[in-house]
Order: structure tokens, then C-alpha cells, then sequence
């Protein structure tokens, strides 16, 4: 499969998440990805367990996020080494930081240094609040992102504590932003010739979450609320409990609210002043959810699904992770796919792939997550870390 990034080759500089997230989309692309690692450990990410991978010690968290890559050890706050990155930086056309603030410019790659000897060189950098403002310096992880960023006060029932959302959604939003950056800054030098700086956060990421709430606020002045499961401006449109297990429900027009009601065994709803029209439902959903509730809870799920189904309701079972791992419709993705084992380990994990597909085909990694130093010859002609050389793995 010929994939759209072969022949592109990028340097990532970065460990945890969002820079590795980064990497791993452009290599799952076809780009030629070389992680430079520090020789102490590597990553921080590579000990983030359990659970662990196939070999018992490297995290599986570090397999999902650093397949497809090369790993080369060089240690920045050495000279020699920091000269060894420019040369690998002569042959890429993308580099990835998500160094702590401030440290690419005492080490001597920032970005100005790096596009004044690389001018054709796309240099990505990540930050956590951003490069301008009070707080350009301060380090930064996703959940206190999702604190600062306002995502946790509109997340929950509005009787809980604000919540933090369970997926990791800053750091990712970030690398998919930097990824987005760095393509079209390609696209741009395609034009002209000549590289530039792109930069992301995980504030920008977070603000961008929660744009329409934010878009309210500076309009009107109204702080939102949290709404459980359910939509601030389309009702019904949130989790039912059922007899046995809960389901979610998402009529998103009057249209669909009509079939939603006659399902539900109350066609009467649906030419109800208080309940007909979208607006109306909002205004009185402290009564509408009530009586939905109910006729939900007389029958169990497994009715509901194939009721609402059958007349186009939008609808959906709340499944959990294992559920989720088993249904046909993950199956049929090809988003599950098997690492090819590296040596000495009898199989490689399960992981999830790249989300896009080219002309109806899914890119495969061809490679593993690399052991630490793992291409030091491959890449840099010199021994990795444990003393041994590449072809010894």
C-alpha cells in the first residue's frame, strides 16, 4: 500500500503523549519517524503501566503511541549531540517538540536557531499554555488543562463535582492540531519553497473544546451548567436507564422527536405545546425528561434498541470498554490490529490503528514500538545504550 507520507521523514523530540500522538499519525501516513529519546530511560511514558506489553517492562500505553518509529538515543544537553541533531535535521522535513518551556532555547534548538540553519525544516512546537502570556512558562498535563480550560465545570450532573472526562482529550487534540499544522505548513512549502514555525498547546486544545460554551458566555454573560448526560439545547438527547441497562437517545429534530414519542407509546407528545417544537422542549425539560424517563424504565434495553431502530430513532447501547472490544462493528473497522513482534517477544500487541483510511484501505504498522536506542546504528552508526548494536536485538 502506497501510503500519502512516504519519503517525508520527521524528527520527534518530545515523550508522554501529545508529541508522540503527533509522531505516530505522520508514521502511520508513511513518514520515515525517528524518536529521539534521552539515553537515561527514554520516555517517561515507556514505564507507564500496567499494563504492560508483550516483553512485561515497556508500557503498552508506549506501544500505542510509538509504533512505526525509529529510536535513537542523544543526550541535548551535550554539544556533540545537539551538532548530531542539526545533521539529522539536514535530511527531515519535520521536526516535533514537546520539550519543557524554555528548554529548546537553553540547549540551543529553538526555533529560530533551527529554521535560520534548516529554512526548509517544518518545526512543531507544543506547548502547554501556549507561547505568549503569563503562563507560556509553566509545564502542563492534560488533566489540569481540563481543569484550567473550563472542560471540567460543564462536565457532570449538575448535583456532582465538576468531572474530569476519562479520555486524555487535550493531549490528543494537541497532537492531532500539530499534525493538521504541520501538513499544511508542508502544503505551504510546497509553494514557496521555504519551512516555518508551527505551534500548538493544550490550552488551545482545551479552549477549542469548549468553544460553544465559551461563544455563550462572552455573548450573554451566562455561565452554562452541567447537563449529566444530556444537550444544553437539544432535549431529549442524553442516557435513559431501562429495565436492565442504560441507553442513549439523540432525536435531533422535531421530525425525529415525532417518532421518538409514538415509540415511546405517547404520540400525544409530539403536538403538546410544552414538548412539539425543539425551543419548547428546552424551556420545559425539567418536565419532559421526567415522563421519558419513565416509559423508559418499563421495558429493558434490549426492546428499546430494536424499537427505536426500527423507526429511525437515533439510538445506541451505553457500552462499556469490554463491550466495546467485542462488537461486530469494531471488528469490521480494522482499527484493532496486531504489532508485528519484536525480537525476542512471541507476539506483539493489540493496539489501535491509525482512524483514517486511503482508497478504502487502513494503513498497517510494519514495525513495532522501538526498544530504546533500538537504531542508534541503523540511524546514527553508534551502539545503543545497553552497549549492544542494532543487528544484536
Amino acid at each position: 500500500m502506497t501510503l500519502p507520507l512516504e519519503g517525508i521523514r520527521v524528527i520527534e523530540v518530545g515523550q508522554a503523549l501529545a508529541g508522540p500522538l503527533a509522531g505516530v499519525l505522520l508514521a502511520d501516513m508513511g513518514a520515515d519517524v525517528i524518536k529521539v529519546e534521552k539515553p537515561d530511560g527514554g520516555d517517561d511514558a515507556r514505564i507507564w503501566g500496567p499494563p504492560y506489553g508483550p516483553d512485561g517492562v515497556t508500557s503498552l500505553y508506549f506501544y500505542g503511541q510509538n509504533r512505526n518509529k525509529r529510536s535513537v538515543t542523544l543526550d541535548l544537553k551535550a554539544a556533540n549531540d545537539v551538532e548530531t541533531l542539526h545533521r539529522l535535521c539536514e535530511a527531515a522535513d519535520i521536526l516535533i517538540q514537546n520539550l519543557r518551556p524554555g528548554v529548546v532555547e537553553e540547549i540551543g534548538i529553538g526555533p529560530e536557531a533551527m529554521l535560520k540553519r534548516h529554512p526548509r525544516l517544518i518545526y512543531c512546537s507544543i506547548w502547554a499554555f501556549g507561547y505568549e502570556g503569563p503562563l507560556r512558562m509553566k509545564p502542563g498535563f492534560d488533566p489540569l488543562l481540563q481543569a484550567y480550560g473550563g472542560m471540567m465545570s460543564v462536565t457532570g450532573r449538575p448535583e456532582d463535582p465538576p468531572t474530569f472526562c476519562g479520555a486524555s482529550i487535550n493531549d490528543k487534540a494537541t497532537g492531532m492540531f500539530c499534525t493538521i499544522g504541520a501538513l499544511a505548513a508542508l502544503r505551504m512549502r510546497d509553494r514557496t519553497g521555504k519551512g516555518c514555525l508551527v505551534d500548538t498547546s493544550l490550552f488551545d486544545a482545551a479552549v477549542h473544546w469548549v468553544e460553544g460554551q465559551l461563544n455563550g458566555y462572552l455573548e450573554t454573560g451566562t455561565l452554562p451548567k452541567r447537563h449529566g448526560t444530556g444537550g444544553a439545547v437539544i432535549v431529549p438527547y442524553q442516557t435513559f436507564d431501562t429495565a436492565d441497562r442504560p441507553v442513549c437517545l439523540a432525536p435531533g429534530n422535531d421530525r425525529l422527536w415525532a417518532r421518538c414519542a409514538e415509540v415511546l407509546g405517547h404520540p400525544e407528545w409530539a403536538n403538546e405545546p410544552r414538548f412539539a417544537k425543539s425551543a419548547a422542549r428546552v424551556q420545559n425539560k425539567a418536565e419532559l425528561i421526567p415522563l421519558i424517563a419513565a416509559a423508559m424504565r418499563a421495558r429493558p434495553r434490549a426492546y428499546w434498541l430494536d424499537a427505536f431502530d426500527q423507526a429511525g430513532v437515533p439510538c445506541s447501547p451505553v457500552n462499556d470498554i469490554g463491550e466495546l472490544a467485542a462488537t461486530e462493528q469494531l471488528a469490521a473497522s480494522g482499527l484493532v490490529q496486531q504489532l508485528p513482534p519484536r525480537p525476542g517477544e512471541d507476539r506483539g500487541p493489540r493496539v489501535i490503528g491509525l482512524p483514517i483510511s486511503f482508497d478504502r484501505r487502513r494503513p498497517r504498522s510494519p514495525r513495532s514500538a522501538p526498544r530504546l536506542g533500538e537504531h542508534n546504528d541503523e540511524v546514527l552508526g553508534r551502539p545503543s545504550p545497553s552497549g549492544r548494536r542494532a543487528t544484536d536485538h
